[in-house]
């Protein structure tokens, strides 16, 4: 609750004056809103009074300077206050003053001062998005829709300008226990729309505040009812539980809630580190888990392999021979292999054999070419 008021504060002072003036009159201090055409109108109505009292009377100085000073503050007082306490003190304090200054030629000023105060508040302009609520005597008067309308100076009063576009507000519990008693901090956003203004000014006094607080509410409930793995798991779930909760309440007031997302969820960081190392010491035992499955498929299969060369010596043969072959097909290895592997192989008697024809067929061929063995002999002794 905190953050969230000392967000706003942040965000209402950096928002310029024009900004805080609009948003002043929305709300229930303000008796009308006296926009940039209220203020056209008031120094408008100057001018004509100005052009007459020209007409009727010799030009003064005087009268050019009240008309037009007149005009400027009380454009700014009713800009500033936006109320009709001001119009009714400010304009008879101008008249008292322009009457002294001016009589007894001040008719046309009198005149043009009442004209311009009550009739520039009256001209009122509600915006596309908005609904205007209109008290009379303090009783619901109307409702006025979009665009340009006019109330009675004095007796009227637009009691909200109420926007009923879809808003957002965000909203947080702040150190609330789950049920499994874990202190969590929940940052969440509430979608809502008015879409009735008449109950929503007339029966909730600030009904952004009560949409802000019930959230809270609900969602610091929600949490108590969950624990903090599935407060984690299931956000969603989480979020329209709050929403239904929110739409039941708030749809006697004229708003929809129509959802509410969980942004953030903030744990201790000593819970944060407990829960890394036992979600690395799971890892861990689902990778050794995994590893002794592969071994025993591995063994499982070379058990059924051994079926096949049982009572198979030739299969078992190739088979050894084959591993020979794709062990000496790599450049440069070298296999040592077991004598009795060797000899069950019969690689010992062929490699003999084959050493043996090698040695018989270079012994015919020195025989064949006894003159090739002299030359050799002497170029071996020279």
């Amino acid at each position: 609750m905190r953050s969230n008021l000392s967000s706003k504060v942040q965000h209402t002072q950096k928002n310029a004056p024009g900004e805080l003036l609009e948003k002043f009159a929305t709300t229930l201090r303000a008796d009308f809103r006296f926009s940039p055409l209220n203020v056209l109108v008031l120094v408008a109505v100057f001018v004509v009074g100005l052009i007459v009292h020209l007409i009727l009377h010799p030009f003064s100085p005087t009268a050019v300077l009240l008309f037009i000073g007149s005009s400027l503050l009380l454009a700014v007082i009713f800009r500033l206050t936006q109320v009709w306490e001001s119009v009714l003190i400010f304009g008879t304090a101008d008249c008292l003053f322009a009457y002294l200054q001016l009589r007894p030629d001040s008719e046309v000023l009198l005149v043009s001062v009442l004209v311009a105060a009550l009739l520039a508040p009256s001209m009122q302009i509600a915006y596309q998005w908005e609904r205007a609520v209109v008290l009379r005597f303090g009783k619901f008067r109307a409702l006025r829709k979009p665009g340009i309308f006019f109330i009675l100076p004095v007796v009227d009063k637009v009691a909200r300008f109420v926007d009923q576009r879809i808003r957002v507000t965000d909203f947080s519990a702040e150190m609330t226990l789950t049920s499994d008693t874990v202190p969590v901090n929940v940052d969440a956003i509430a979608f809502w729309v008015v879409w009735d203004a008449q109950k929503a000014v007339l029966e909730v006094e600030q009904f952004e505040d009560a949409i802000i607080l019930s959230a809270q509410t609900a969602l610091r409930n929600g949490i108590g009812k969950n624990d903090l793995a599935n407060l984690l798991s299931e956000r969603d779930r989480l979020g329209s539980e709050i929403q239904k909760v929110l739409d039941e309440k708030t749809s006697a007031w004229g708003i929809t809630t129509q959802a509410v997302e969980i942004r953030d969820i903030i744990i201790p960081k000593d819970l944060e580190d407990a829960m890394s190392r036992q979600a690395q010491a799971e890892r861990e035992r689902q990778s050794r888990i995994i590893l002794g499955t592969a071994e025993t498929e591995i063994a499982e299969k070379f058990a059924r392999a051994s079926e096949h060369y049982h009572d198979n010596p030739v299969a078992l043969h190739l088979r050894a021979m084959n591993m020979v072959y794709e062990g000496l097909r790599q450049k440069g290895s070298m296999i040592i292999v077991p004598s009795t592997a060797v000899e069950t192989m019969g690689l010992g008697a062929l490699g003999g054999l084959t050493a043996f024809g090698r040695e018989m067929s270079s012994q015919d061929r020195r025989d064949a070419a006894p003159g090739s063995v002299a030359e050799d002999s002497e170029t071996a002794n020279p």
